[in-house]
């Protein structure tokens, strides 16, 4: 009697051509991934009772793994960290993991918070993601700019999703508000209130958001006729906001429009409007940039641009997933649209 070797069994590709599917979508099936769409789901589970596919547990343990699955990296320089009181004293931080975890906790998975706050922290990041397992990193920087860890973790393989797109060219996904819209918004309310002497207190300018937020202002307010709009640069916290307002009111004492990058920095301008004696909004209107927490504690409470930032922490979290599942994937990107939320401030 002739023997046959027994034949190989059936892979994720095999599953991929009987579905009809990407072998990423028969992946994420596999790990259960939840954002599959329910009959792309049923169609993958025909194909692998068809095919009587049997998931490797040890493979698929390096997604589900309870501990050190997933890092939740912020990568500052220290002076940075110090600033904001804690990295979670800004409640953009707070908003963003709200976000991370809301999308990662229905699937067990619970990232581990890595600061890295020196050149010498980061050269050790990568050793040290693999020596606790980590297979996938959600990168915060705040000044992407002069920041190396988005090529370094991309040159590393090591699957990344960064909040904000990155200062240097690097093939790594991300998400992004898009803020020169957020700004025009902002621009926008101002001329129909009919200001007329607008100033901005911007972000930092080695920052993209900082830069990009003060191009979209001077862009809107030229095209409603404003060729000139005073700035005062601020570095996103409270008391640099109340510095800029400060510079602001020595040089256009009778602003009457003005447009903060973020909302703290908002806070810390109302508080020396409030010093100066100046009404908001009847002597000046005031609006930020996040719509935080600290936009209902405004006094007037703070007409703001909103960035969908939960959303946006869940999207990172979302692609981190599909990357882990599919190493191939392509690094990709998704911007949210901003939106004006009026309160009594503008």
């Amino acid at each position: 009697m002739t023997t046959h070797p027994p034949s190989a069994p059936p892979t994720l590709e095999d599953v991929a051509r009987v579905a009809g599917v990407s072998r990423a979508t028969v992946s994420r099936v596999v790990n259960s991934v939840r954002n599959v769409d329910p009959k792309l789901r049923e169609t993958v589970e025909r194909a692998i009772a068809a095919t009587g596919y049997v998931p490797n547990r040890a493979a698929r343990s390096l997604v589900t793994r309870r501990t050190g699955g997933i890092a939740l990296v912020v990568s500052e320089p220290e002076r940075h960290i110090e600033a904001f009181g804690g990295v979670f004293g800004d409640p953009f931080f707070g908003r963003v993991v709200e976000g991370v975890i809301a999308h990662l906790r229905p699937q067990g998975l619970h990232p581990i918070l890595m600061l890295v706050d020196s050149d010498e922290e980061r050269e050790k990041l990568v050793p040290k993601l693999r020596q606790e397992q980590v297979s996938g990193v959600l990168l915060i920087s705040l000044h992407p700019a002069e920041d190396p860890l988005p090529r370094m973790l991309t040159d590393a393989g090591v699957p990344t999703a960064l909040f904000a797109r990155p200062g240097r060219p690097a093939p790594v996904s991300y998400v992004d508000v898009a803020h020169q819209d957020g700004a025009r918004l902002a621009a926008d309310r101002l001329v129909s209130r009919g200001c007329h002497r607008v100033a901005t207190i911007a972000g930092p300018a080695g920052t993209p958001a900082g830069q990009d937020r003060l191009a979209g202002f001077r862009d809107a307010m030229a095209r409603h006729g404003h060729a000139y709009v005073a700035v005062a640069e601020g570095d996103f916290t409270e008391h640099g906001g109340e510095r800029a307002m400060e510079r602001l009111l020595a040089e256009e004492p009778a602003l009457d429009g003005l447009f903060v990058a973020n909302d703290l920095m908002a806070y810390g301008a109302l508080t020396v409007l409030r010093e100066a004696g100046r009404r908001v909004p009847d002597d000046v209107a005031v609006i930020g940039f996040d719509d935080s927490r600290v936009a209902l504690s405004c006094r007037p409470r703070l007409t703001t641009v909103r960035q969908p930032v939960e959303e946006m922490g869940a999207a990172m979290a979302r692609m981190v997933l599909d990357r882990m599942a599919d190493p191939q994937r392509r690094a990709e990107s998704v911007i949210f649209d901003p939106e004006l939320v009026i309160r009594e401030s503008a």
